[in-house]
């Protein structure tokens, strides 16, 4: 793919061209109640989507033609545009990118990245981590869908099979398709639910870690293992096959040479984000996981003296596993068994304890007694942590190789299961003025709303799986959609109090994030992004923030189709409402309650789903 650093010199025939963008599939009936009509299928083949693009009737808004056969005529052009300042937006709509460039993602554009190697440590992989360009380099166009792009395939059948012409990448099925992780069937691409150390299905191989965890007496569950950290995830079919446990895991691999592994995990409807783990700690809060789980992950966690080992420590529960799948835990040839003793060395030095080893995994706990820490620091084998303020988001933060000490008062690690823990009051919400009354109430709030919100836009609920909530706060929103077939990345904005690990306390996994950046996700991720009060908290800030450049983000990671519901004050809302036909959004406006119960605007956008034709 083509990045943000390619010279708009190349594209020079594309200037002032005039070209037109068809609404393959779009907008039904705008009745009482109601915003958008139903499309009760699994999934949209070809022939239905041609046949949608036939009987197209939407409102153009001044901006379009219609063509004797019903397909809407867009005079946009193709344009490789950057990011100006200031900001001017064009008098009809946003120009569209070259069709190169329907896999941009700005924070890991591999030919930026490789201006920047020279100035990289590559010994501990920098390059895969996010590295955004400044605001000149950065891209102002609309993401186009590649050539034959389809309506994903709906969950849960989206977990075996998704279309291939929606990822057209085969490096996978090759190198991998031995391993069970992806195989070519027709129009489609397969997933067996095999990985690199579960070739013969995830299934056995969760059975296996689950015996291995509990000395043959229960599975993972009965381990304490509710959410985990899938570092290396490949297409994610352990995370996939971990849902039937009512486990929540968020997967994560860099962009590498594994191709667009990412993209087929959220392609299948699996929670996944790109990310590495190499020189700044994770955007995760500390003790916010029961188990990270790496299956020949690639990741070198005996090197640095282990400092990578010590993030997992601050990420990992009191009592947390450390799933370790790859040669050195069972292979005796080439440098494996000096890797594995340079693991012993350092799990022993942070007081992990091995407690399984066999059939290629080894697994170790991290310890909830702080007394073998503190005695190997008084040894000067482990350097411990000074204290830190938890309340203060994790971005962009350094590693530290040092080890920090587990909260006694901490009631992490006595947690509930879900669903019960769906509900659980974290102690550190009290520091913040948020107190158990105030806890419930933002509870049931979120529950009433999110049914107003499906009524609303009047969809089957499979035709939602990926959902954002882009300033979570207490995870409200997630909650309320758990029982619905979906999945919920929770981002906290790093400007605001750390609620994050509120989040995780009640079993739901999210991210910390900056909106003046792009996400690190590939385009066409999510079928419905939640902004409460986001636009607002952004509107003082500098170039980079302002409400265009959200916009033209969330435009990049919804799929077509895709929803956008934004709560917000008057003024936001009125020139959002202005900017949607630019972006080729359809919006109506709704009144709900607020928090207070007062009535408050609420604004519905749907992404058009078009196509450089």
């Amino acid at each position: 793919m083509g990045g943000s650093l390619i010279s708009s010199r190349a594209f020079d025939s594309y200037t002032g061209q005039m070209i037109i963008i068809a609404l393959l599939v779009m907008v039904g009936s705008f009745y009482t109640g109601t915003l958008f009509g139903k499309n009760p299928s699994l999934y949209v083949t070809q022939e239905q989507q041609q046949q949608q693009q036939e009987s197209l009737s939407v409102d153009s808004n001044g901006s379009t033609s219609e063509l004797s056969n019903g397909i809407l005529k867009f005079t946009n052009k193709i344009a490789l545009s950057y990011r100006v300042v200031p900001l001017t937006i064009p008098e009809t709509v946003i120009n569209v990118c070259p069709l190169e460039f329907n896999e941009y993602i700005p924070c890991h554009d591999i030919p930026y990245v490789e201006e920047l190697m020279p100035n990289l440590d590559l010994s501990r992989k920098e390059e895969l981590e996010r590295h955004c360009p400044p605001l000149d380099r950065r891209l102002f166009c609309l993401v186009p869908p590649p050539v034959d792009y389809k309506i994903p395939i709906r969950w849960p059948t989206s977990r075996d099979y998704v279309w291939r012409s929606n990822i057209n990448h085969t490096r996978l099925a090759e190198v991998k398709g031995g391993q069970n992780w992806v195989h070519e069937k027709d129009q489609l691409w397969w997933f067996p639910g095999g990985g690199t150390h579960f070739k013969h299905g995830a299934t056995e191989y969760i059975e296996r870690l689950g015996n291995m965890t509990t000395n043959e007496t229960g599975d993972l569950r009965a381990a304490g293992v509710y959410q985990v950290l899938d570092v290396g995830c490949g297409v994610a079919s352990f995370s996939a096959y971990l849902l039937p446990l009512n486990i929540e895991t968020l997967s994560f691999a860099p962009k590498d040479g594994h191709e667009n592994q990412i993209q087929f995990a959220l392609e299948r409807g699996i929670g996944a984000m790109i990310s590495a783990i190499a020189t700044k700690q994770l955007p995760y809060p500390s003790n916010s996981f029961d188990m990270v789980h790496c299956s020949r992950c690639r990741v070198d966690w005996h090197e640095n003296d282990g400092i990578l080992l010590k993030e997992l420590h601050r990420i990992l529960r009191p009592n947390g596993y450390f799933i370790y799948s790859a040669p050195p835990a069972y292979r005796k040839d080439k440098d494996f068994p000096e890797i594995w003793d340079k693991l012993v060395k350092l799990t022993s030095r942070m007081c992990w304890k091995l407690t399984a080893q066999k059939v290629q995994t080894a697994i170790w706990v991290k310890q909830e007694n702080n007394s073998c820490l503190q005695h190997n620091a008084q040894e000067k084998l482990v350097n411990l942590c000074d204290s830190e303020d938890d309340l203060k988001p994790l971005w962009k933060t350094p590693l530290r190789n040092c080890v920090t000490l587990s909260d006694a008062s901490s009631s992490l690690k006595k947690l509930p299961p879900r669903p019960q823990r769906l509900s659980e009051y974290s102690q550190s919400l009290s520091r913040i003025g948020i107190d158990r009354e105030k806890f419930l109430a933002d509870t049931i709030y979120w529950q009433d709303q999110v049914r107003h919100y499906w009524r609303l836009m009047n969809i089957e609920e499979k035709e939602i799986r990926n959902v954002m909530d882009m300033s979570a706060f207490l995870g409200g929103f997630a909650v309320g959609l758990s029982t619905w077939p979906v999945w919920v990345m929770n981002v906290v904005p790093v400007t605001m109090n750390n609620t994050l690990s509120a989040v995780y306390g009640r079993g739901l996994t999210g991210v910390f994030h900056d909106w003046c950046e792009p996400f690190s996700t590939y385009p066409r991720t999510y079928d419905l992004l939640h902004a409460n009060h986001v636009l607002s908290h952004y509107k003082n800030r500098d170039e980079g923030c302002l409400i265009e450049d959200i916009m033209l983000e969330m435009d990049r990671v919804l799929r077509p189709q895709g929803f956008i519901i934004i709560r917000d004050e008057e003024p936001i809302i009125s020139r959002i409402q202005a900017l949607a036909p630019k972006f080729l959004w359809d919006v109506q406006l709704r009144l709900l309650e607020n928090h207070e119960k007062k009535t408050e605007l609420v604004l519905f956008c749907r992404k058009r789903f078009w196509a450089i034709a």
